[in-house]
C-alpha cells in the first residue's frame, strides 16, 4: 500500500539531517527486499546502505558494525541481528519497525535504547495487519497513527472465492489457464510436512505431487521456514524472476513478498488460519495491474467460528474491517492472547460493547494530561498509578 515509500522518505529526511537510521524487519527475505529498495531509491547514496542479517559471514558483519559505530554507514537494514549487544551507532535518529506485531515490545525498546546519549530517537512502527480501531485506541493511545487505506493506481481488487474439495480439477485446471498465460500462482499450505496424527495436506508432499503429477510441463518451486537462508533467497529469486511458475509454500510468505506477476493464490485448509492472517496471505497478490484472485480451498469439517471467518475474507478486503470482525468472532479475551500478551486487562469493560465509553475515557484521559502534565493536582491517582503500573510504565512509549 505505501508503507515502504513512507519509510524512504522518513530516512531521506533523517539522513540529511545527519543522523543514521535503522531499519528492521521480521524475516532476511523482507529485509533483503528492503535492503534492495532503499538501495534504488536513494540512488547515489545506495553505496551507504547496509545490511545485517544472521546469515552474514563474521569478516562482513565485523566489518559493518565498524562503520555504524563510526557512522560511515548512514542507514542500516536487519533483522533481529540489529539487536546484538555488539551493534552501536555513531548517531541513531530514525527507528523504523516494519511488521511490528511480529516483536516484542523489549525488543523493540531495545533498539531504541540504542541511540546512545542523543536521547530518544524518532520511531516508524510499520504494520499491514490493522488491528480493530477500538483496541487501537488503547494500543496505540501514545502514537500518532498515519492510515493508508486505499490501492495504489492501477491495482485492482482481489477476487476472493471458497472453494470445496469437489472443485479441485477444476481449480487445477484454472491455475493451468493462468500459468499458460504467463502468470504465477502460489498455494500455502498450514504445515511443513504431513505427520500420522493429522490428515492436513503437507508443503513438501503437496509440492512433488503437483510437480509430478499436475503440472509437470512447468516449474514448481518450494518455500519453508526450516530451509536456509540461502535456500529460500534461492527459492524467491526463481519465483520472482519468472523462472518458477507455481510457489507451494508455508506462511513464510505471510509479510513483505512482492512479486507483482503473482495473480492467483490458493490457501489449503484456510480455516485453521486467522482472520488477520489469510488477509496478510491475501496481500501477497495483486501487486500488478492484473486481476487477481484468492481461492479458500475449504476442507469439509468447519466450525461455525471458521465459516464466519471465510465469509468475512469474501465480503471485505478492507484491512480494518476484517480487524474488527475478528474481534467479533473471537471475543477480547481471546483476540488479548499471547501475540498481544503486553495489553492491561480490562476488569469491567469490553473492547466490543463499549466503544463509545472507551473514546470518551481516552479522550478524558489526554485532557487530564494536558490541563496537568505531572499531575502535581492529581497526587493520590498518581499514586495509584505509580502503585500499579511502575514496571510497565516504561515500556509505553515503545510501541
Amino acid at each position: 500500500s505505501g508503507k515502504t515509500i513512507v519509510s524512504i522518505l522518513a530516512a531521506r529526511a533523517a539522513i540529511a539531517e545527519g543522523y543514521q537510521v535503522a531499519v528492521m524487519a521480521p524475516t532476511e527475505i523482507l529485509a533483503e527486499q528492503h535492503f534492495k529498495n532503499f538501495r534504488t531509491f536513494l540512488g547515489s547514496d545506495a553505496s551507504k546502505v547496509g545490511l545485517l542479517t544472521a546469515s552474514l559471514r563474521d569478516k562482513e558483519k565485523k566489518w559493518l558494525r565498524l562503520c555504524l559505530k563510526e557512522g560511515r554507514i548512514p542507514l542500516v537494514v536487519g533483522t533481529h541481528a540489529l539487536l546484538s549487544e555488539s551493534v552501536g551507532f555513531k548517531r541513531l535518529g530514525l527507528v523504523v519497525i516494519d511488521e511490528q506485531h511480529r516483536f516484542g515490545v523489549m525488543q523493540r525498546k531495545a533498539l531504541r535504547a540504542k541511540a546512545c546519549d542523543e536521547g530518544q530517537p524518532h520511531v516508524l512502527v510499520m504494520t499491514a495487519t490493522p488491528i480493530p480501531r477500538t483496541l487501537a485506541m488503547t494500543v496505540y493511545g501514545e502514537l500518532d497513527v498515519s492510515v493508508i487505506d486505499e490501492l495504489p493506481p492501477g491495482r485492482q481488487p482481489i477476487q476472493t472465492k471458497v472453494l470445496r474439495e469437489s472443485k479441485r480439477q477444476q481449480l487445477y485446471r484454472s491455475l493451468r489457464r493462468l500459468m499458460e498465460r504467463g502468470e504465477q500462482v502460489f498455494i500455502i499450505y498450514p504445515l511443513v510436512e504431513e505427520t500420522e496424527k493429522t490428515d492436513l495436506k503437507a508443503a513438501t508432499e503437496m509440492a512433488q505431487h503437483l510437480q509430478d503429477d499436475i503440472f509437470p510441463d512447468f516449474q514448481v518451486g518450494l518455500l519453508h521456514g526450516r530451509m536456509s537462508s540461502d535456500e529460500k533467497e534461492d527459492v524467491m529469486r526463481t519465483f520472482k524472476n519468472g523462472e518458477t511458475h507455481l510457489l507451494v509454500s508455508t506462511t513464510v510468505v505471510e509479510v513483505g513478498i512482492d512479486i507483482p506477476n503473482a495473480t492467483c493464490m490458493v490457501i489449503e485448509h484456510p480455516e485453521r488460519f486467522g482472520l488477520s492472517q489469510l488477509h496478510q496471505l491475501r496481500g501477497r497478490i495483486g501487486r500488478g495491474e492484473k486481476e487477481s484472485y484468492c481461492l479458500l480451498m475449504a476442507s469439509g469439517r468447519q466450525t461455525e467460528e471458521s465459516k464466519q471467518r471465510l465469509a468475512v475474507m469474501t465480503a471485505t478486503q478492507d484491512g480494518f474491517e476484517i480487524a474488527e470482525e475478528d474481534l467479533k468472532i473471537r471475543g477480547p479475551g481471546e483476540f488479548l492472547g499471547t501475540r498481544q500478551s503486553g495489553l492491561p486487562d480490562l476488569r469491567f469493560a469490553n473492547l466490543v460493547r463499549d466503544v463509545p465509553i472507551l473514546a470518551e475515557a481516552r479522550q478524558a484521559a489526554f485532557r487530564l494530561i494536558e490541563e496537568d502534565p505531572a499531575l502535581q493536582e492529581h497526587q493520590a491517582f498518581f499514586a495509584i498509578i505509580k502503585q500499579r503500573w511502575q514496571e510497565k510504565l516504561a515500556l509505553a512509549d515503545v510501541g
